[in-house]
């Protein structure tokens, strides 16, 4: 039977790139041979993946397995918790929603069931790979939190993993944050630090070299790495943190404007990721009318709380200048699975599952009406898209609480095996689907394009990036990046150390 050897990467604070840290050593342990998985107990996360069997998990983690090479599976993150309103989240167990619950009665009631699934998942994890990376959430020197945190030391200790800690040296005070951690740490949990890495470095080393041996000396820690920023990943955020990264493109001088609503409860806003790397698409979020002009193609996507992002829409006027474009240029407006919702008569939510007002009047773009319902549908889909006259195979994943109808003529934009998904207005400039990912399909994303620059007098670009090849690549580019930078060798001998330690230590027994 197998026993993987565990790693696990903690921070000094949320965005200290451990995600991206964890991806590299799946890709690298994976390129070295050994059969690896990601891991994180319990993801705070909007921004979700479909694993093959239809679950429900952070999309950090399968990723990561992506990187590693391997199916994702629920025991790769088996508690999602996704905020849905004020100090309330949806908690998802091994990826089917378990129940709504407040902030401190999850502390209080969900602790020894949540330790039970951590441990469960890790051994069953620990029997089908070699290496497990495992990443930490927020800080593990959140003293007020400690008694029952689900996500840092406590899982390095089920794990008995070799502990990494990053500090992110583009937010300042990187030694104050990674000297004040370790302080904070019990004696034991510090003894479990093998070392740290300090992340996203701009500069000259040179400048830095001081600095790390007076910590080295300080501490007692090594340093194992300094890893310099990398810019145009091109690998996915994890949650709308990261959105504030996502730098409106200056070139204005693109010819294809794309505007993305980007509202209070904004999900899986990665589907738009492939238009970052088109050369003639500009790509803005917005979150003002006056910000909206007259762009080509309006994205309204996901959304966690669709009527309460409804009303965010009619506030803040958007919804009234979507509608004007629509009546007055030639704008394309593009729904997916929340923003596919907008696009109807109305959206009612007679439980109160996502929020405590029932009902909320959309666009009126479709003949369609949404009602949020009890049962979540969670799927990997796959279908033939029809537009500008084209049948593409496209694929995509669904998640959503929501039922749609149709109340009165419509056609549909996607046929699947056993029944047809979405919808189009006859000229094709409004469009809708629940399918995540469908710009992700070059095929279908080269057409709309086209059609975009077809419009403005373009000519048509017959080559278009592939997706998953840059994806691949970006992974190798990460995964050299960071092997370049780390002592992967100090790094895997204390992985192997510390399991030696731990067979000898039974064989006493």
């Amino acid at each position: 039977m197998r026993k993987a050897l565990p790693l696990m990467i903690q921070g000094t604070h949320s965005d200290s790139g451990k995600s991206v840290l964890v991806t590299a050593f799946c890709r690298i342990f994976s390129q070295d041979g050994y059969s690896t998985a990601p891991f994180k107990s319990q993801n705070m996360a909007l921004n979700s993946y479909i694993t093959i069997d239809g679950k429900e998990i952070g999309r950090a983690q399968g990723v990561q397995a992506e990187a590693a090479g391997v199916i994702a599976t629920t025991d790769m993150n088996p508690i999602l918790i996704k905020p849905n309103r004020e100090n309330e989240s949806q908690i998802v167990v091994h990826g089917k929603p378990y129940r709504n619950m407040q902030a401190g009665e999850y502390r209080k009631e969900f602790f020894y069931q949540g330790l039970q699934l951590i441990e469960e998942a890790l051994s069953s994890l620990s029997n089908q790979y070699e290496r497990i990376v495992i990443e930490g959430a927020g800080s593990p020197a959140e003293v007020n939190l400690n008694d029952r945190e689900l996500v840092n030391m406590r899982v390095a200790n089920i794990a008995d993993a070799p502990v990494i800690l990053v500090g992110d040296i583009d937010k300042g005070g990187v030694f104050a944050s990674l000297v004040g951690t370790l302080q904070l740490l019990s004696p034991e949990d510090r003894d479990r630090v093998i070392g740290v890495i300090i992340n996203k470095f701009h500069g000259d080393i040179k400048l830095l070299e001081p600095g790390l041996t007076w910590f080295e000396q300080y501490t007692g820690k090594p340093v194992l790495g300094v890893i310099p920023y990398l810019s145009n990943l091109n690998i996915e955020a994890e949650d709308s943190v990261i959105l504030d990264q996502y730098k409106p493109d200056e070139d204005q001088t693109k010819d294809i404007d794309i505007a993305v609503i980007r509202y209070p409860k904004i999900s899986n806003f990665t589907d738009v990721d492939p238009f970052f790397l088109e050369p003639d698409c500009h790509v803005r979020f917005i979150t003002k009318a006056e910000q909206l002009k007259q762009p080509d193609l309006i994205i309204l996507p996901g959304s966690k709380n669709t009527i309460e992002d409804l009303m965010f829409l009619k506030n803040s006027g958007l919804k009234e200048a979507i509608i004007a474009l629509h009546k007055n240029t030639n704008a394309t407006i593009f729904g997916v699975c929340g923003g596919f919702q907008m696009l109807g008569s109305s959206i009612d939510d007679p439980y109160n599952i996502e929020s405590p007002y029932l009902m909320e009047d959309g666009l009126k773009l479709f003949p369609l009406k949404t009602t949020i319902t009890q049962e979540k549908t969670t799927v990997l889909s796959e279908g033939t898209l029809s537009f500008g006259g084209v049948l593409t195979d496209v694929s995509g994943y669904e998640i959503h609480m929501g039922q749609t109808a149709f109340e009165g003529e419509f056609q549909s934009f996607i046929e699947l095996e056993d029944r047809n998904e979405g919808c189009k207005s006859e000229d094709e400039r409004v469009l809708g689907t629940y399918f995540h990912g469908i710009f992700h399909n070059d095929e279908f994303r080269k057409q709309l394009l086209n059609k975009l620059r077809v419009q403005k007098g373009l000519a048509e670009i017959t080559e278009r990036v592939s997706f998953q090849q840059i994806r691949e690549k970006a992974f190798d580019r990460l995964a050299d990046h960071v092997r370049k930078h780390v002592q992967l060798d100090v790094i895997n001998e204390k992985i192997n150390h510390d399991q030696m330690k731990e067979m000898n230590k039974n064989d006493h027994h």
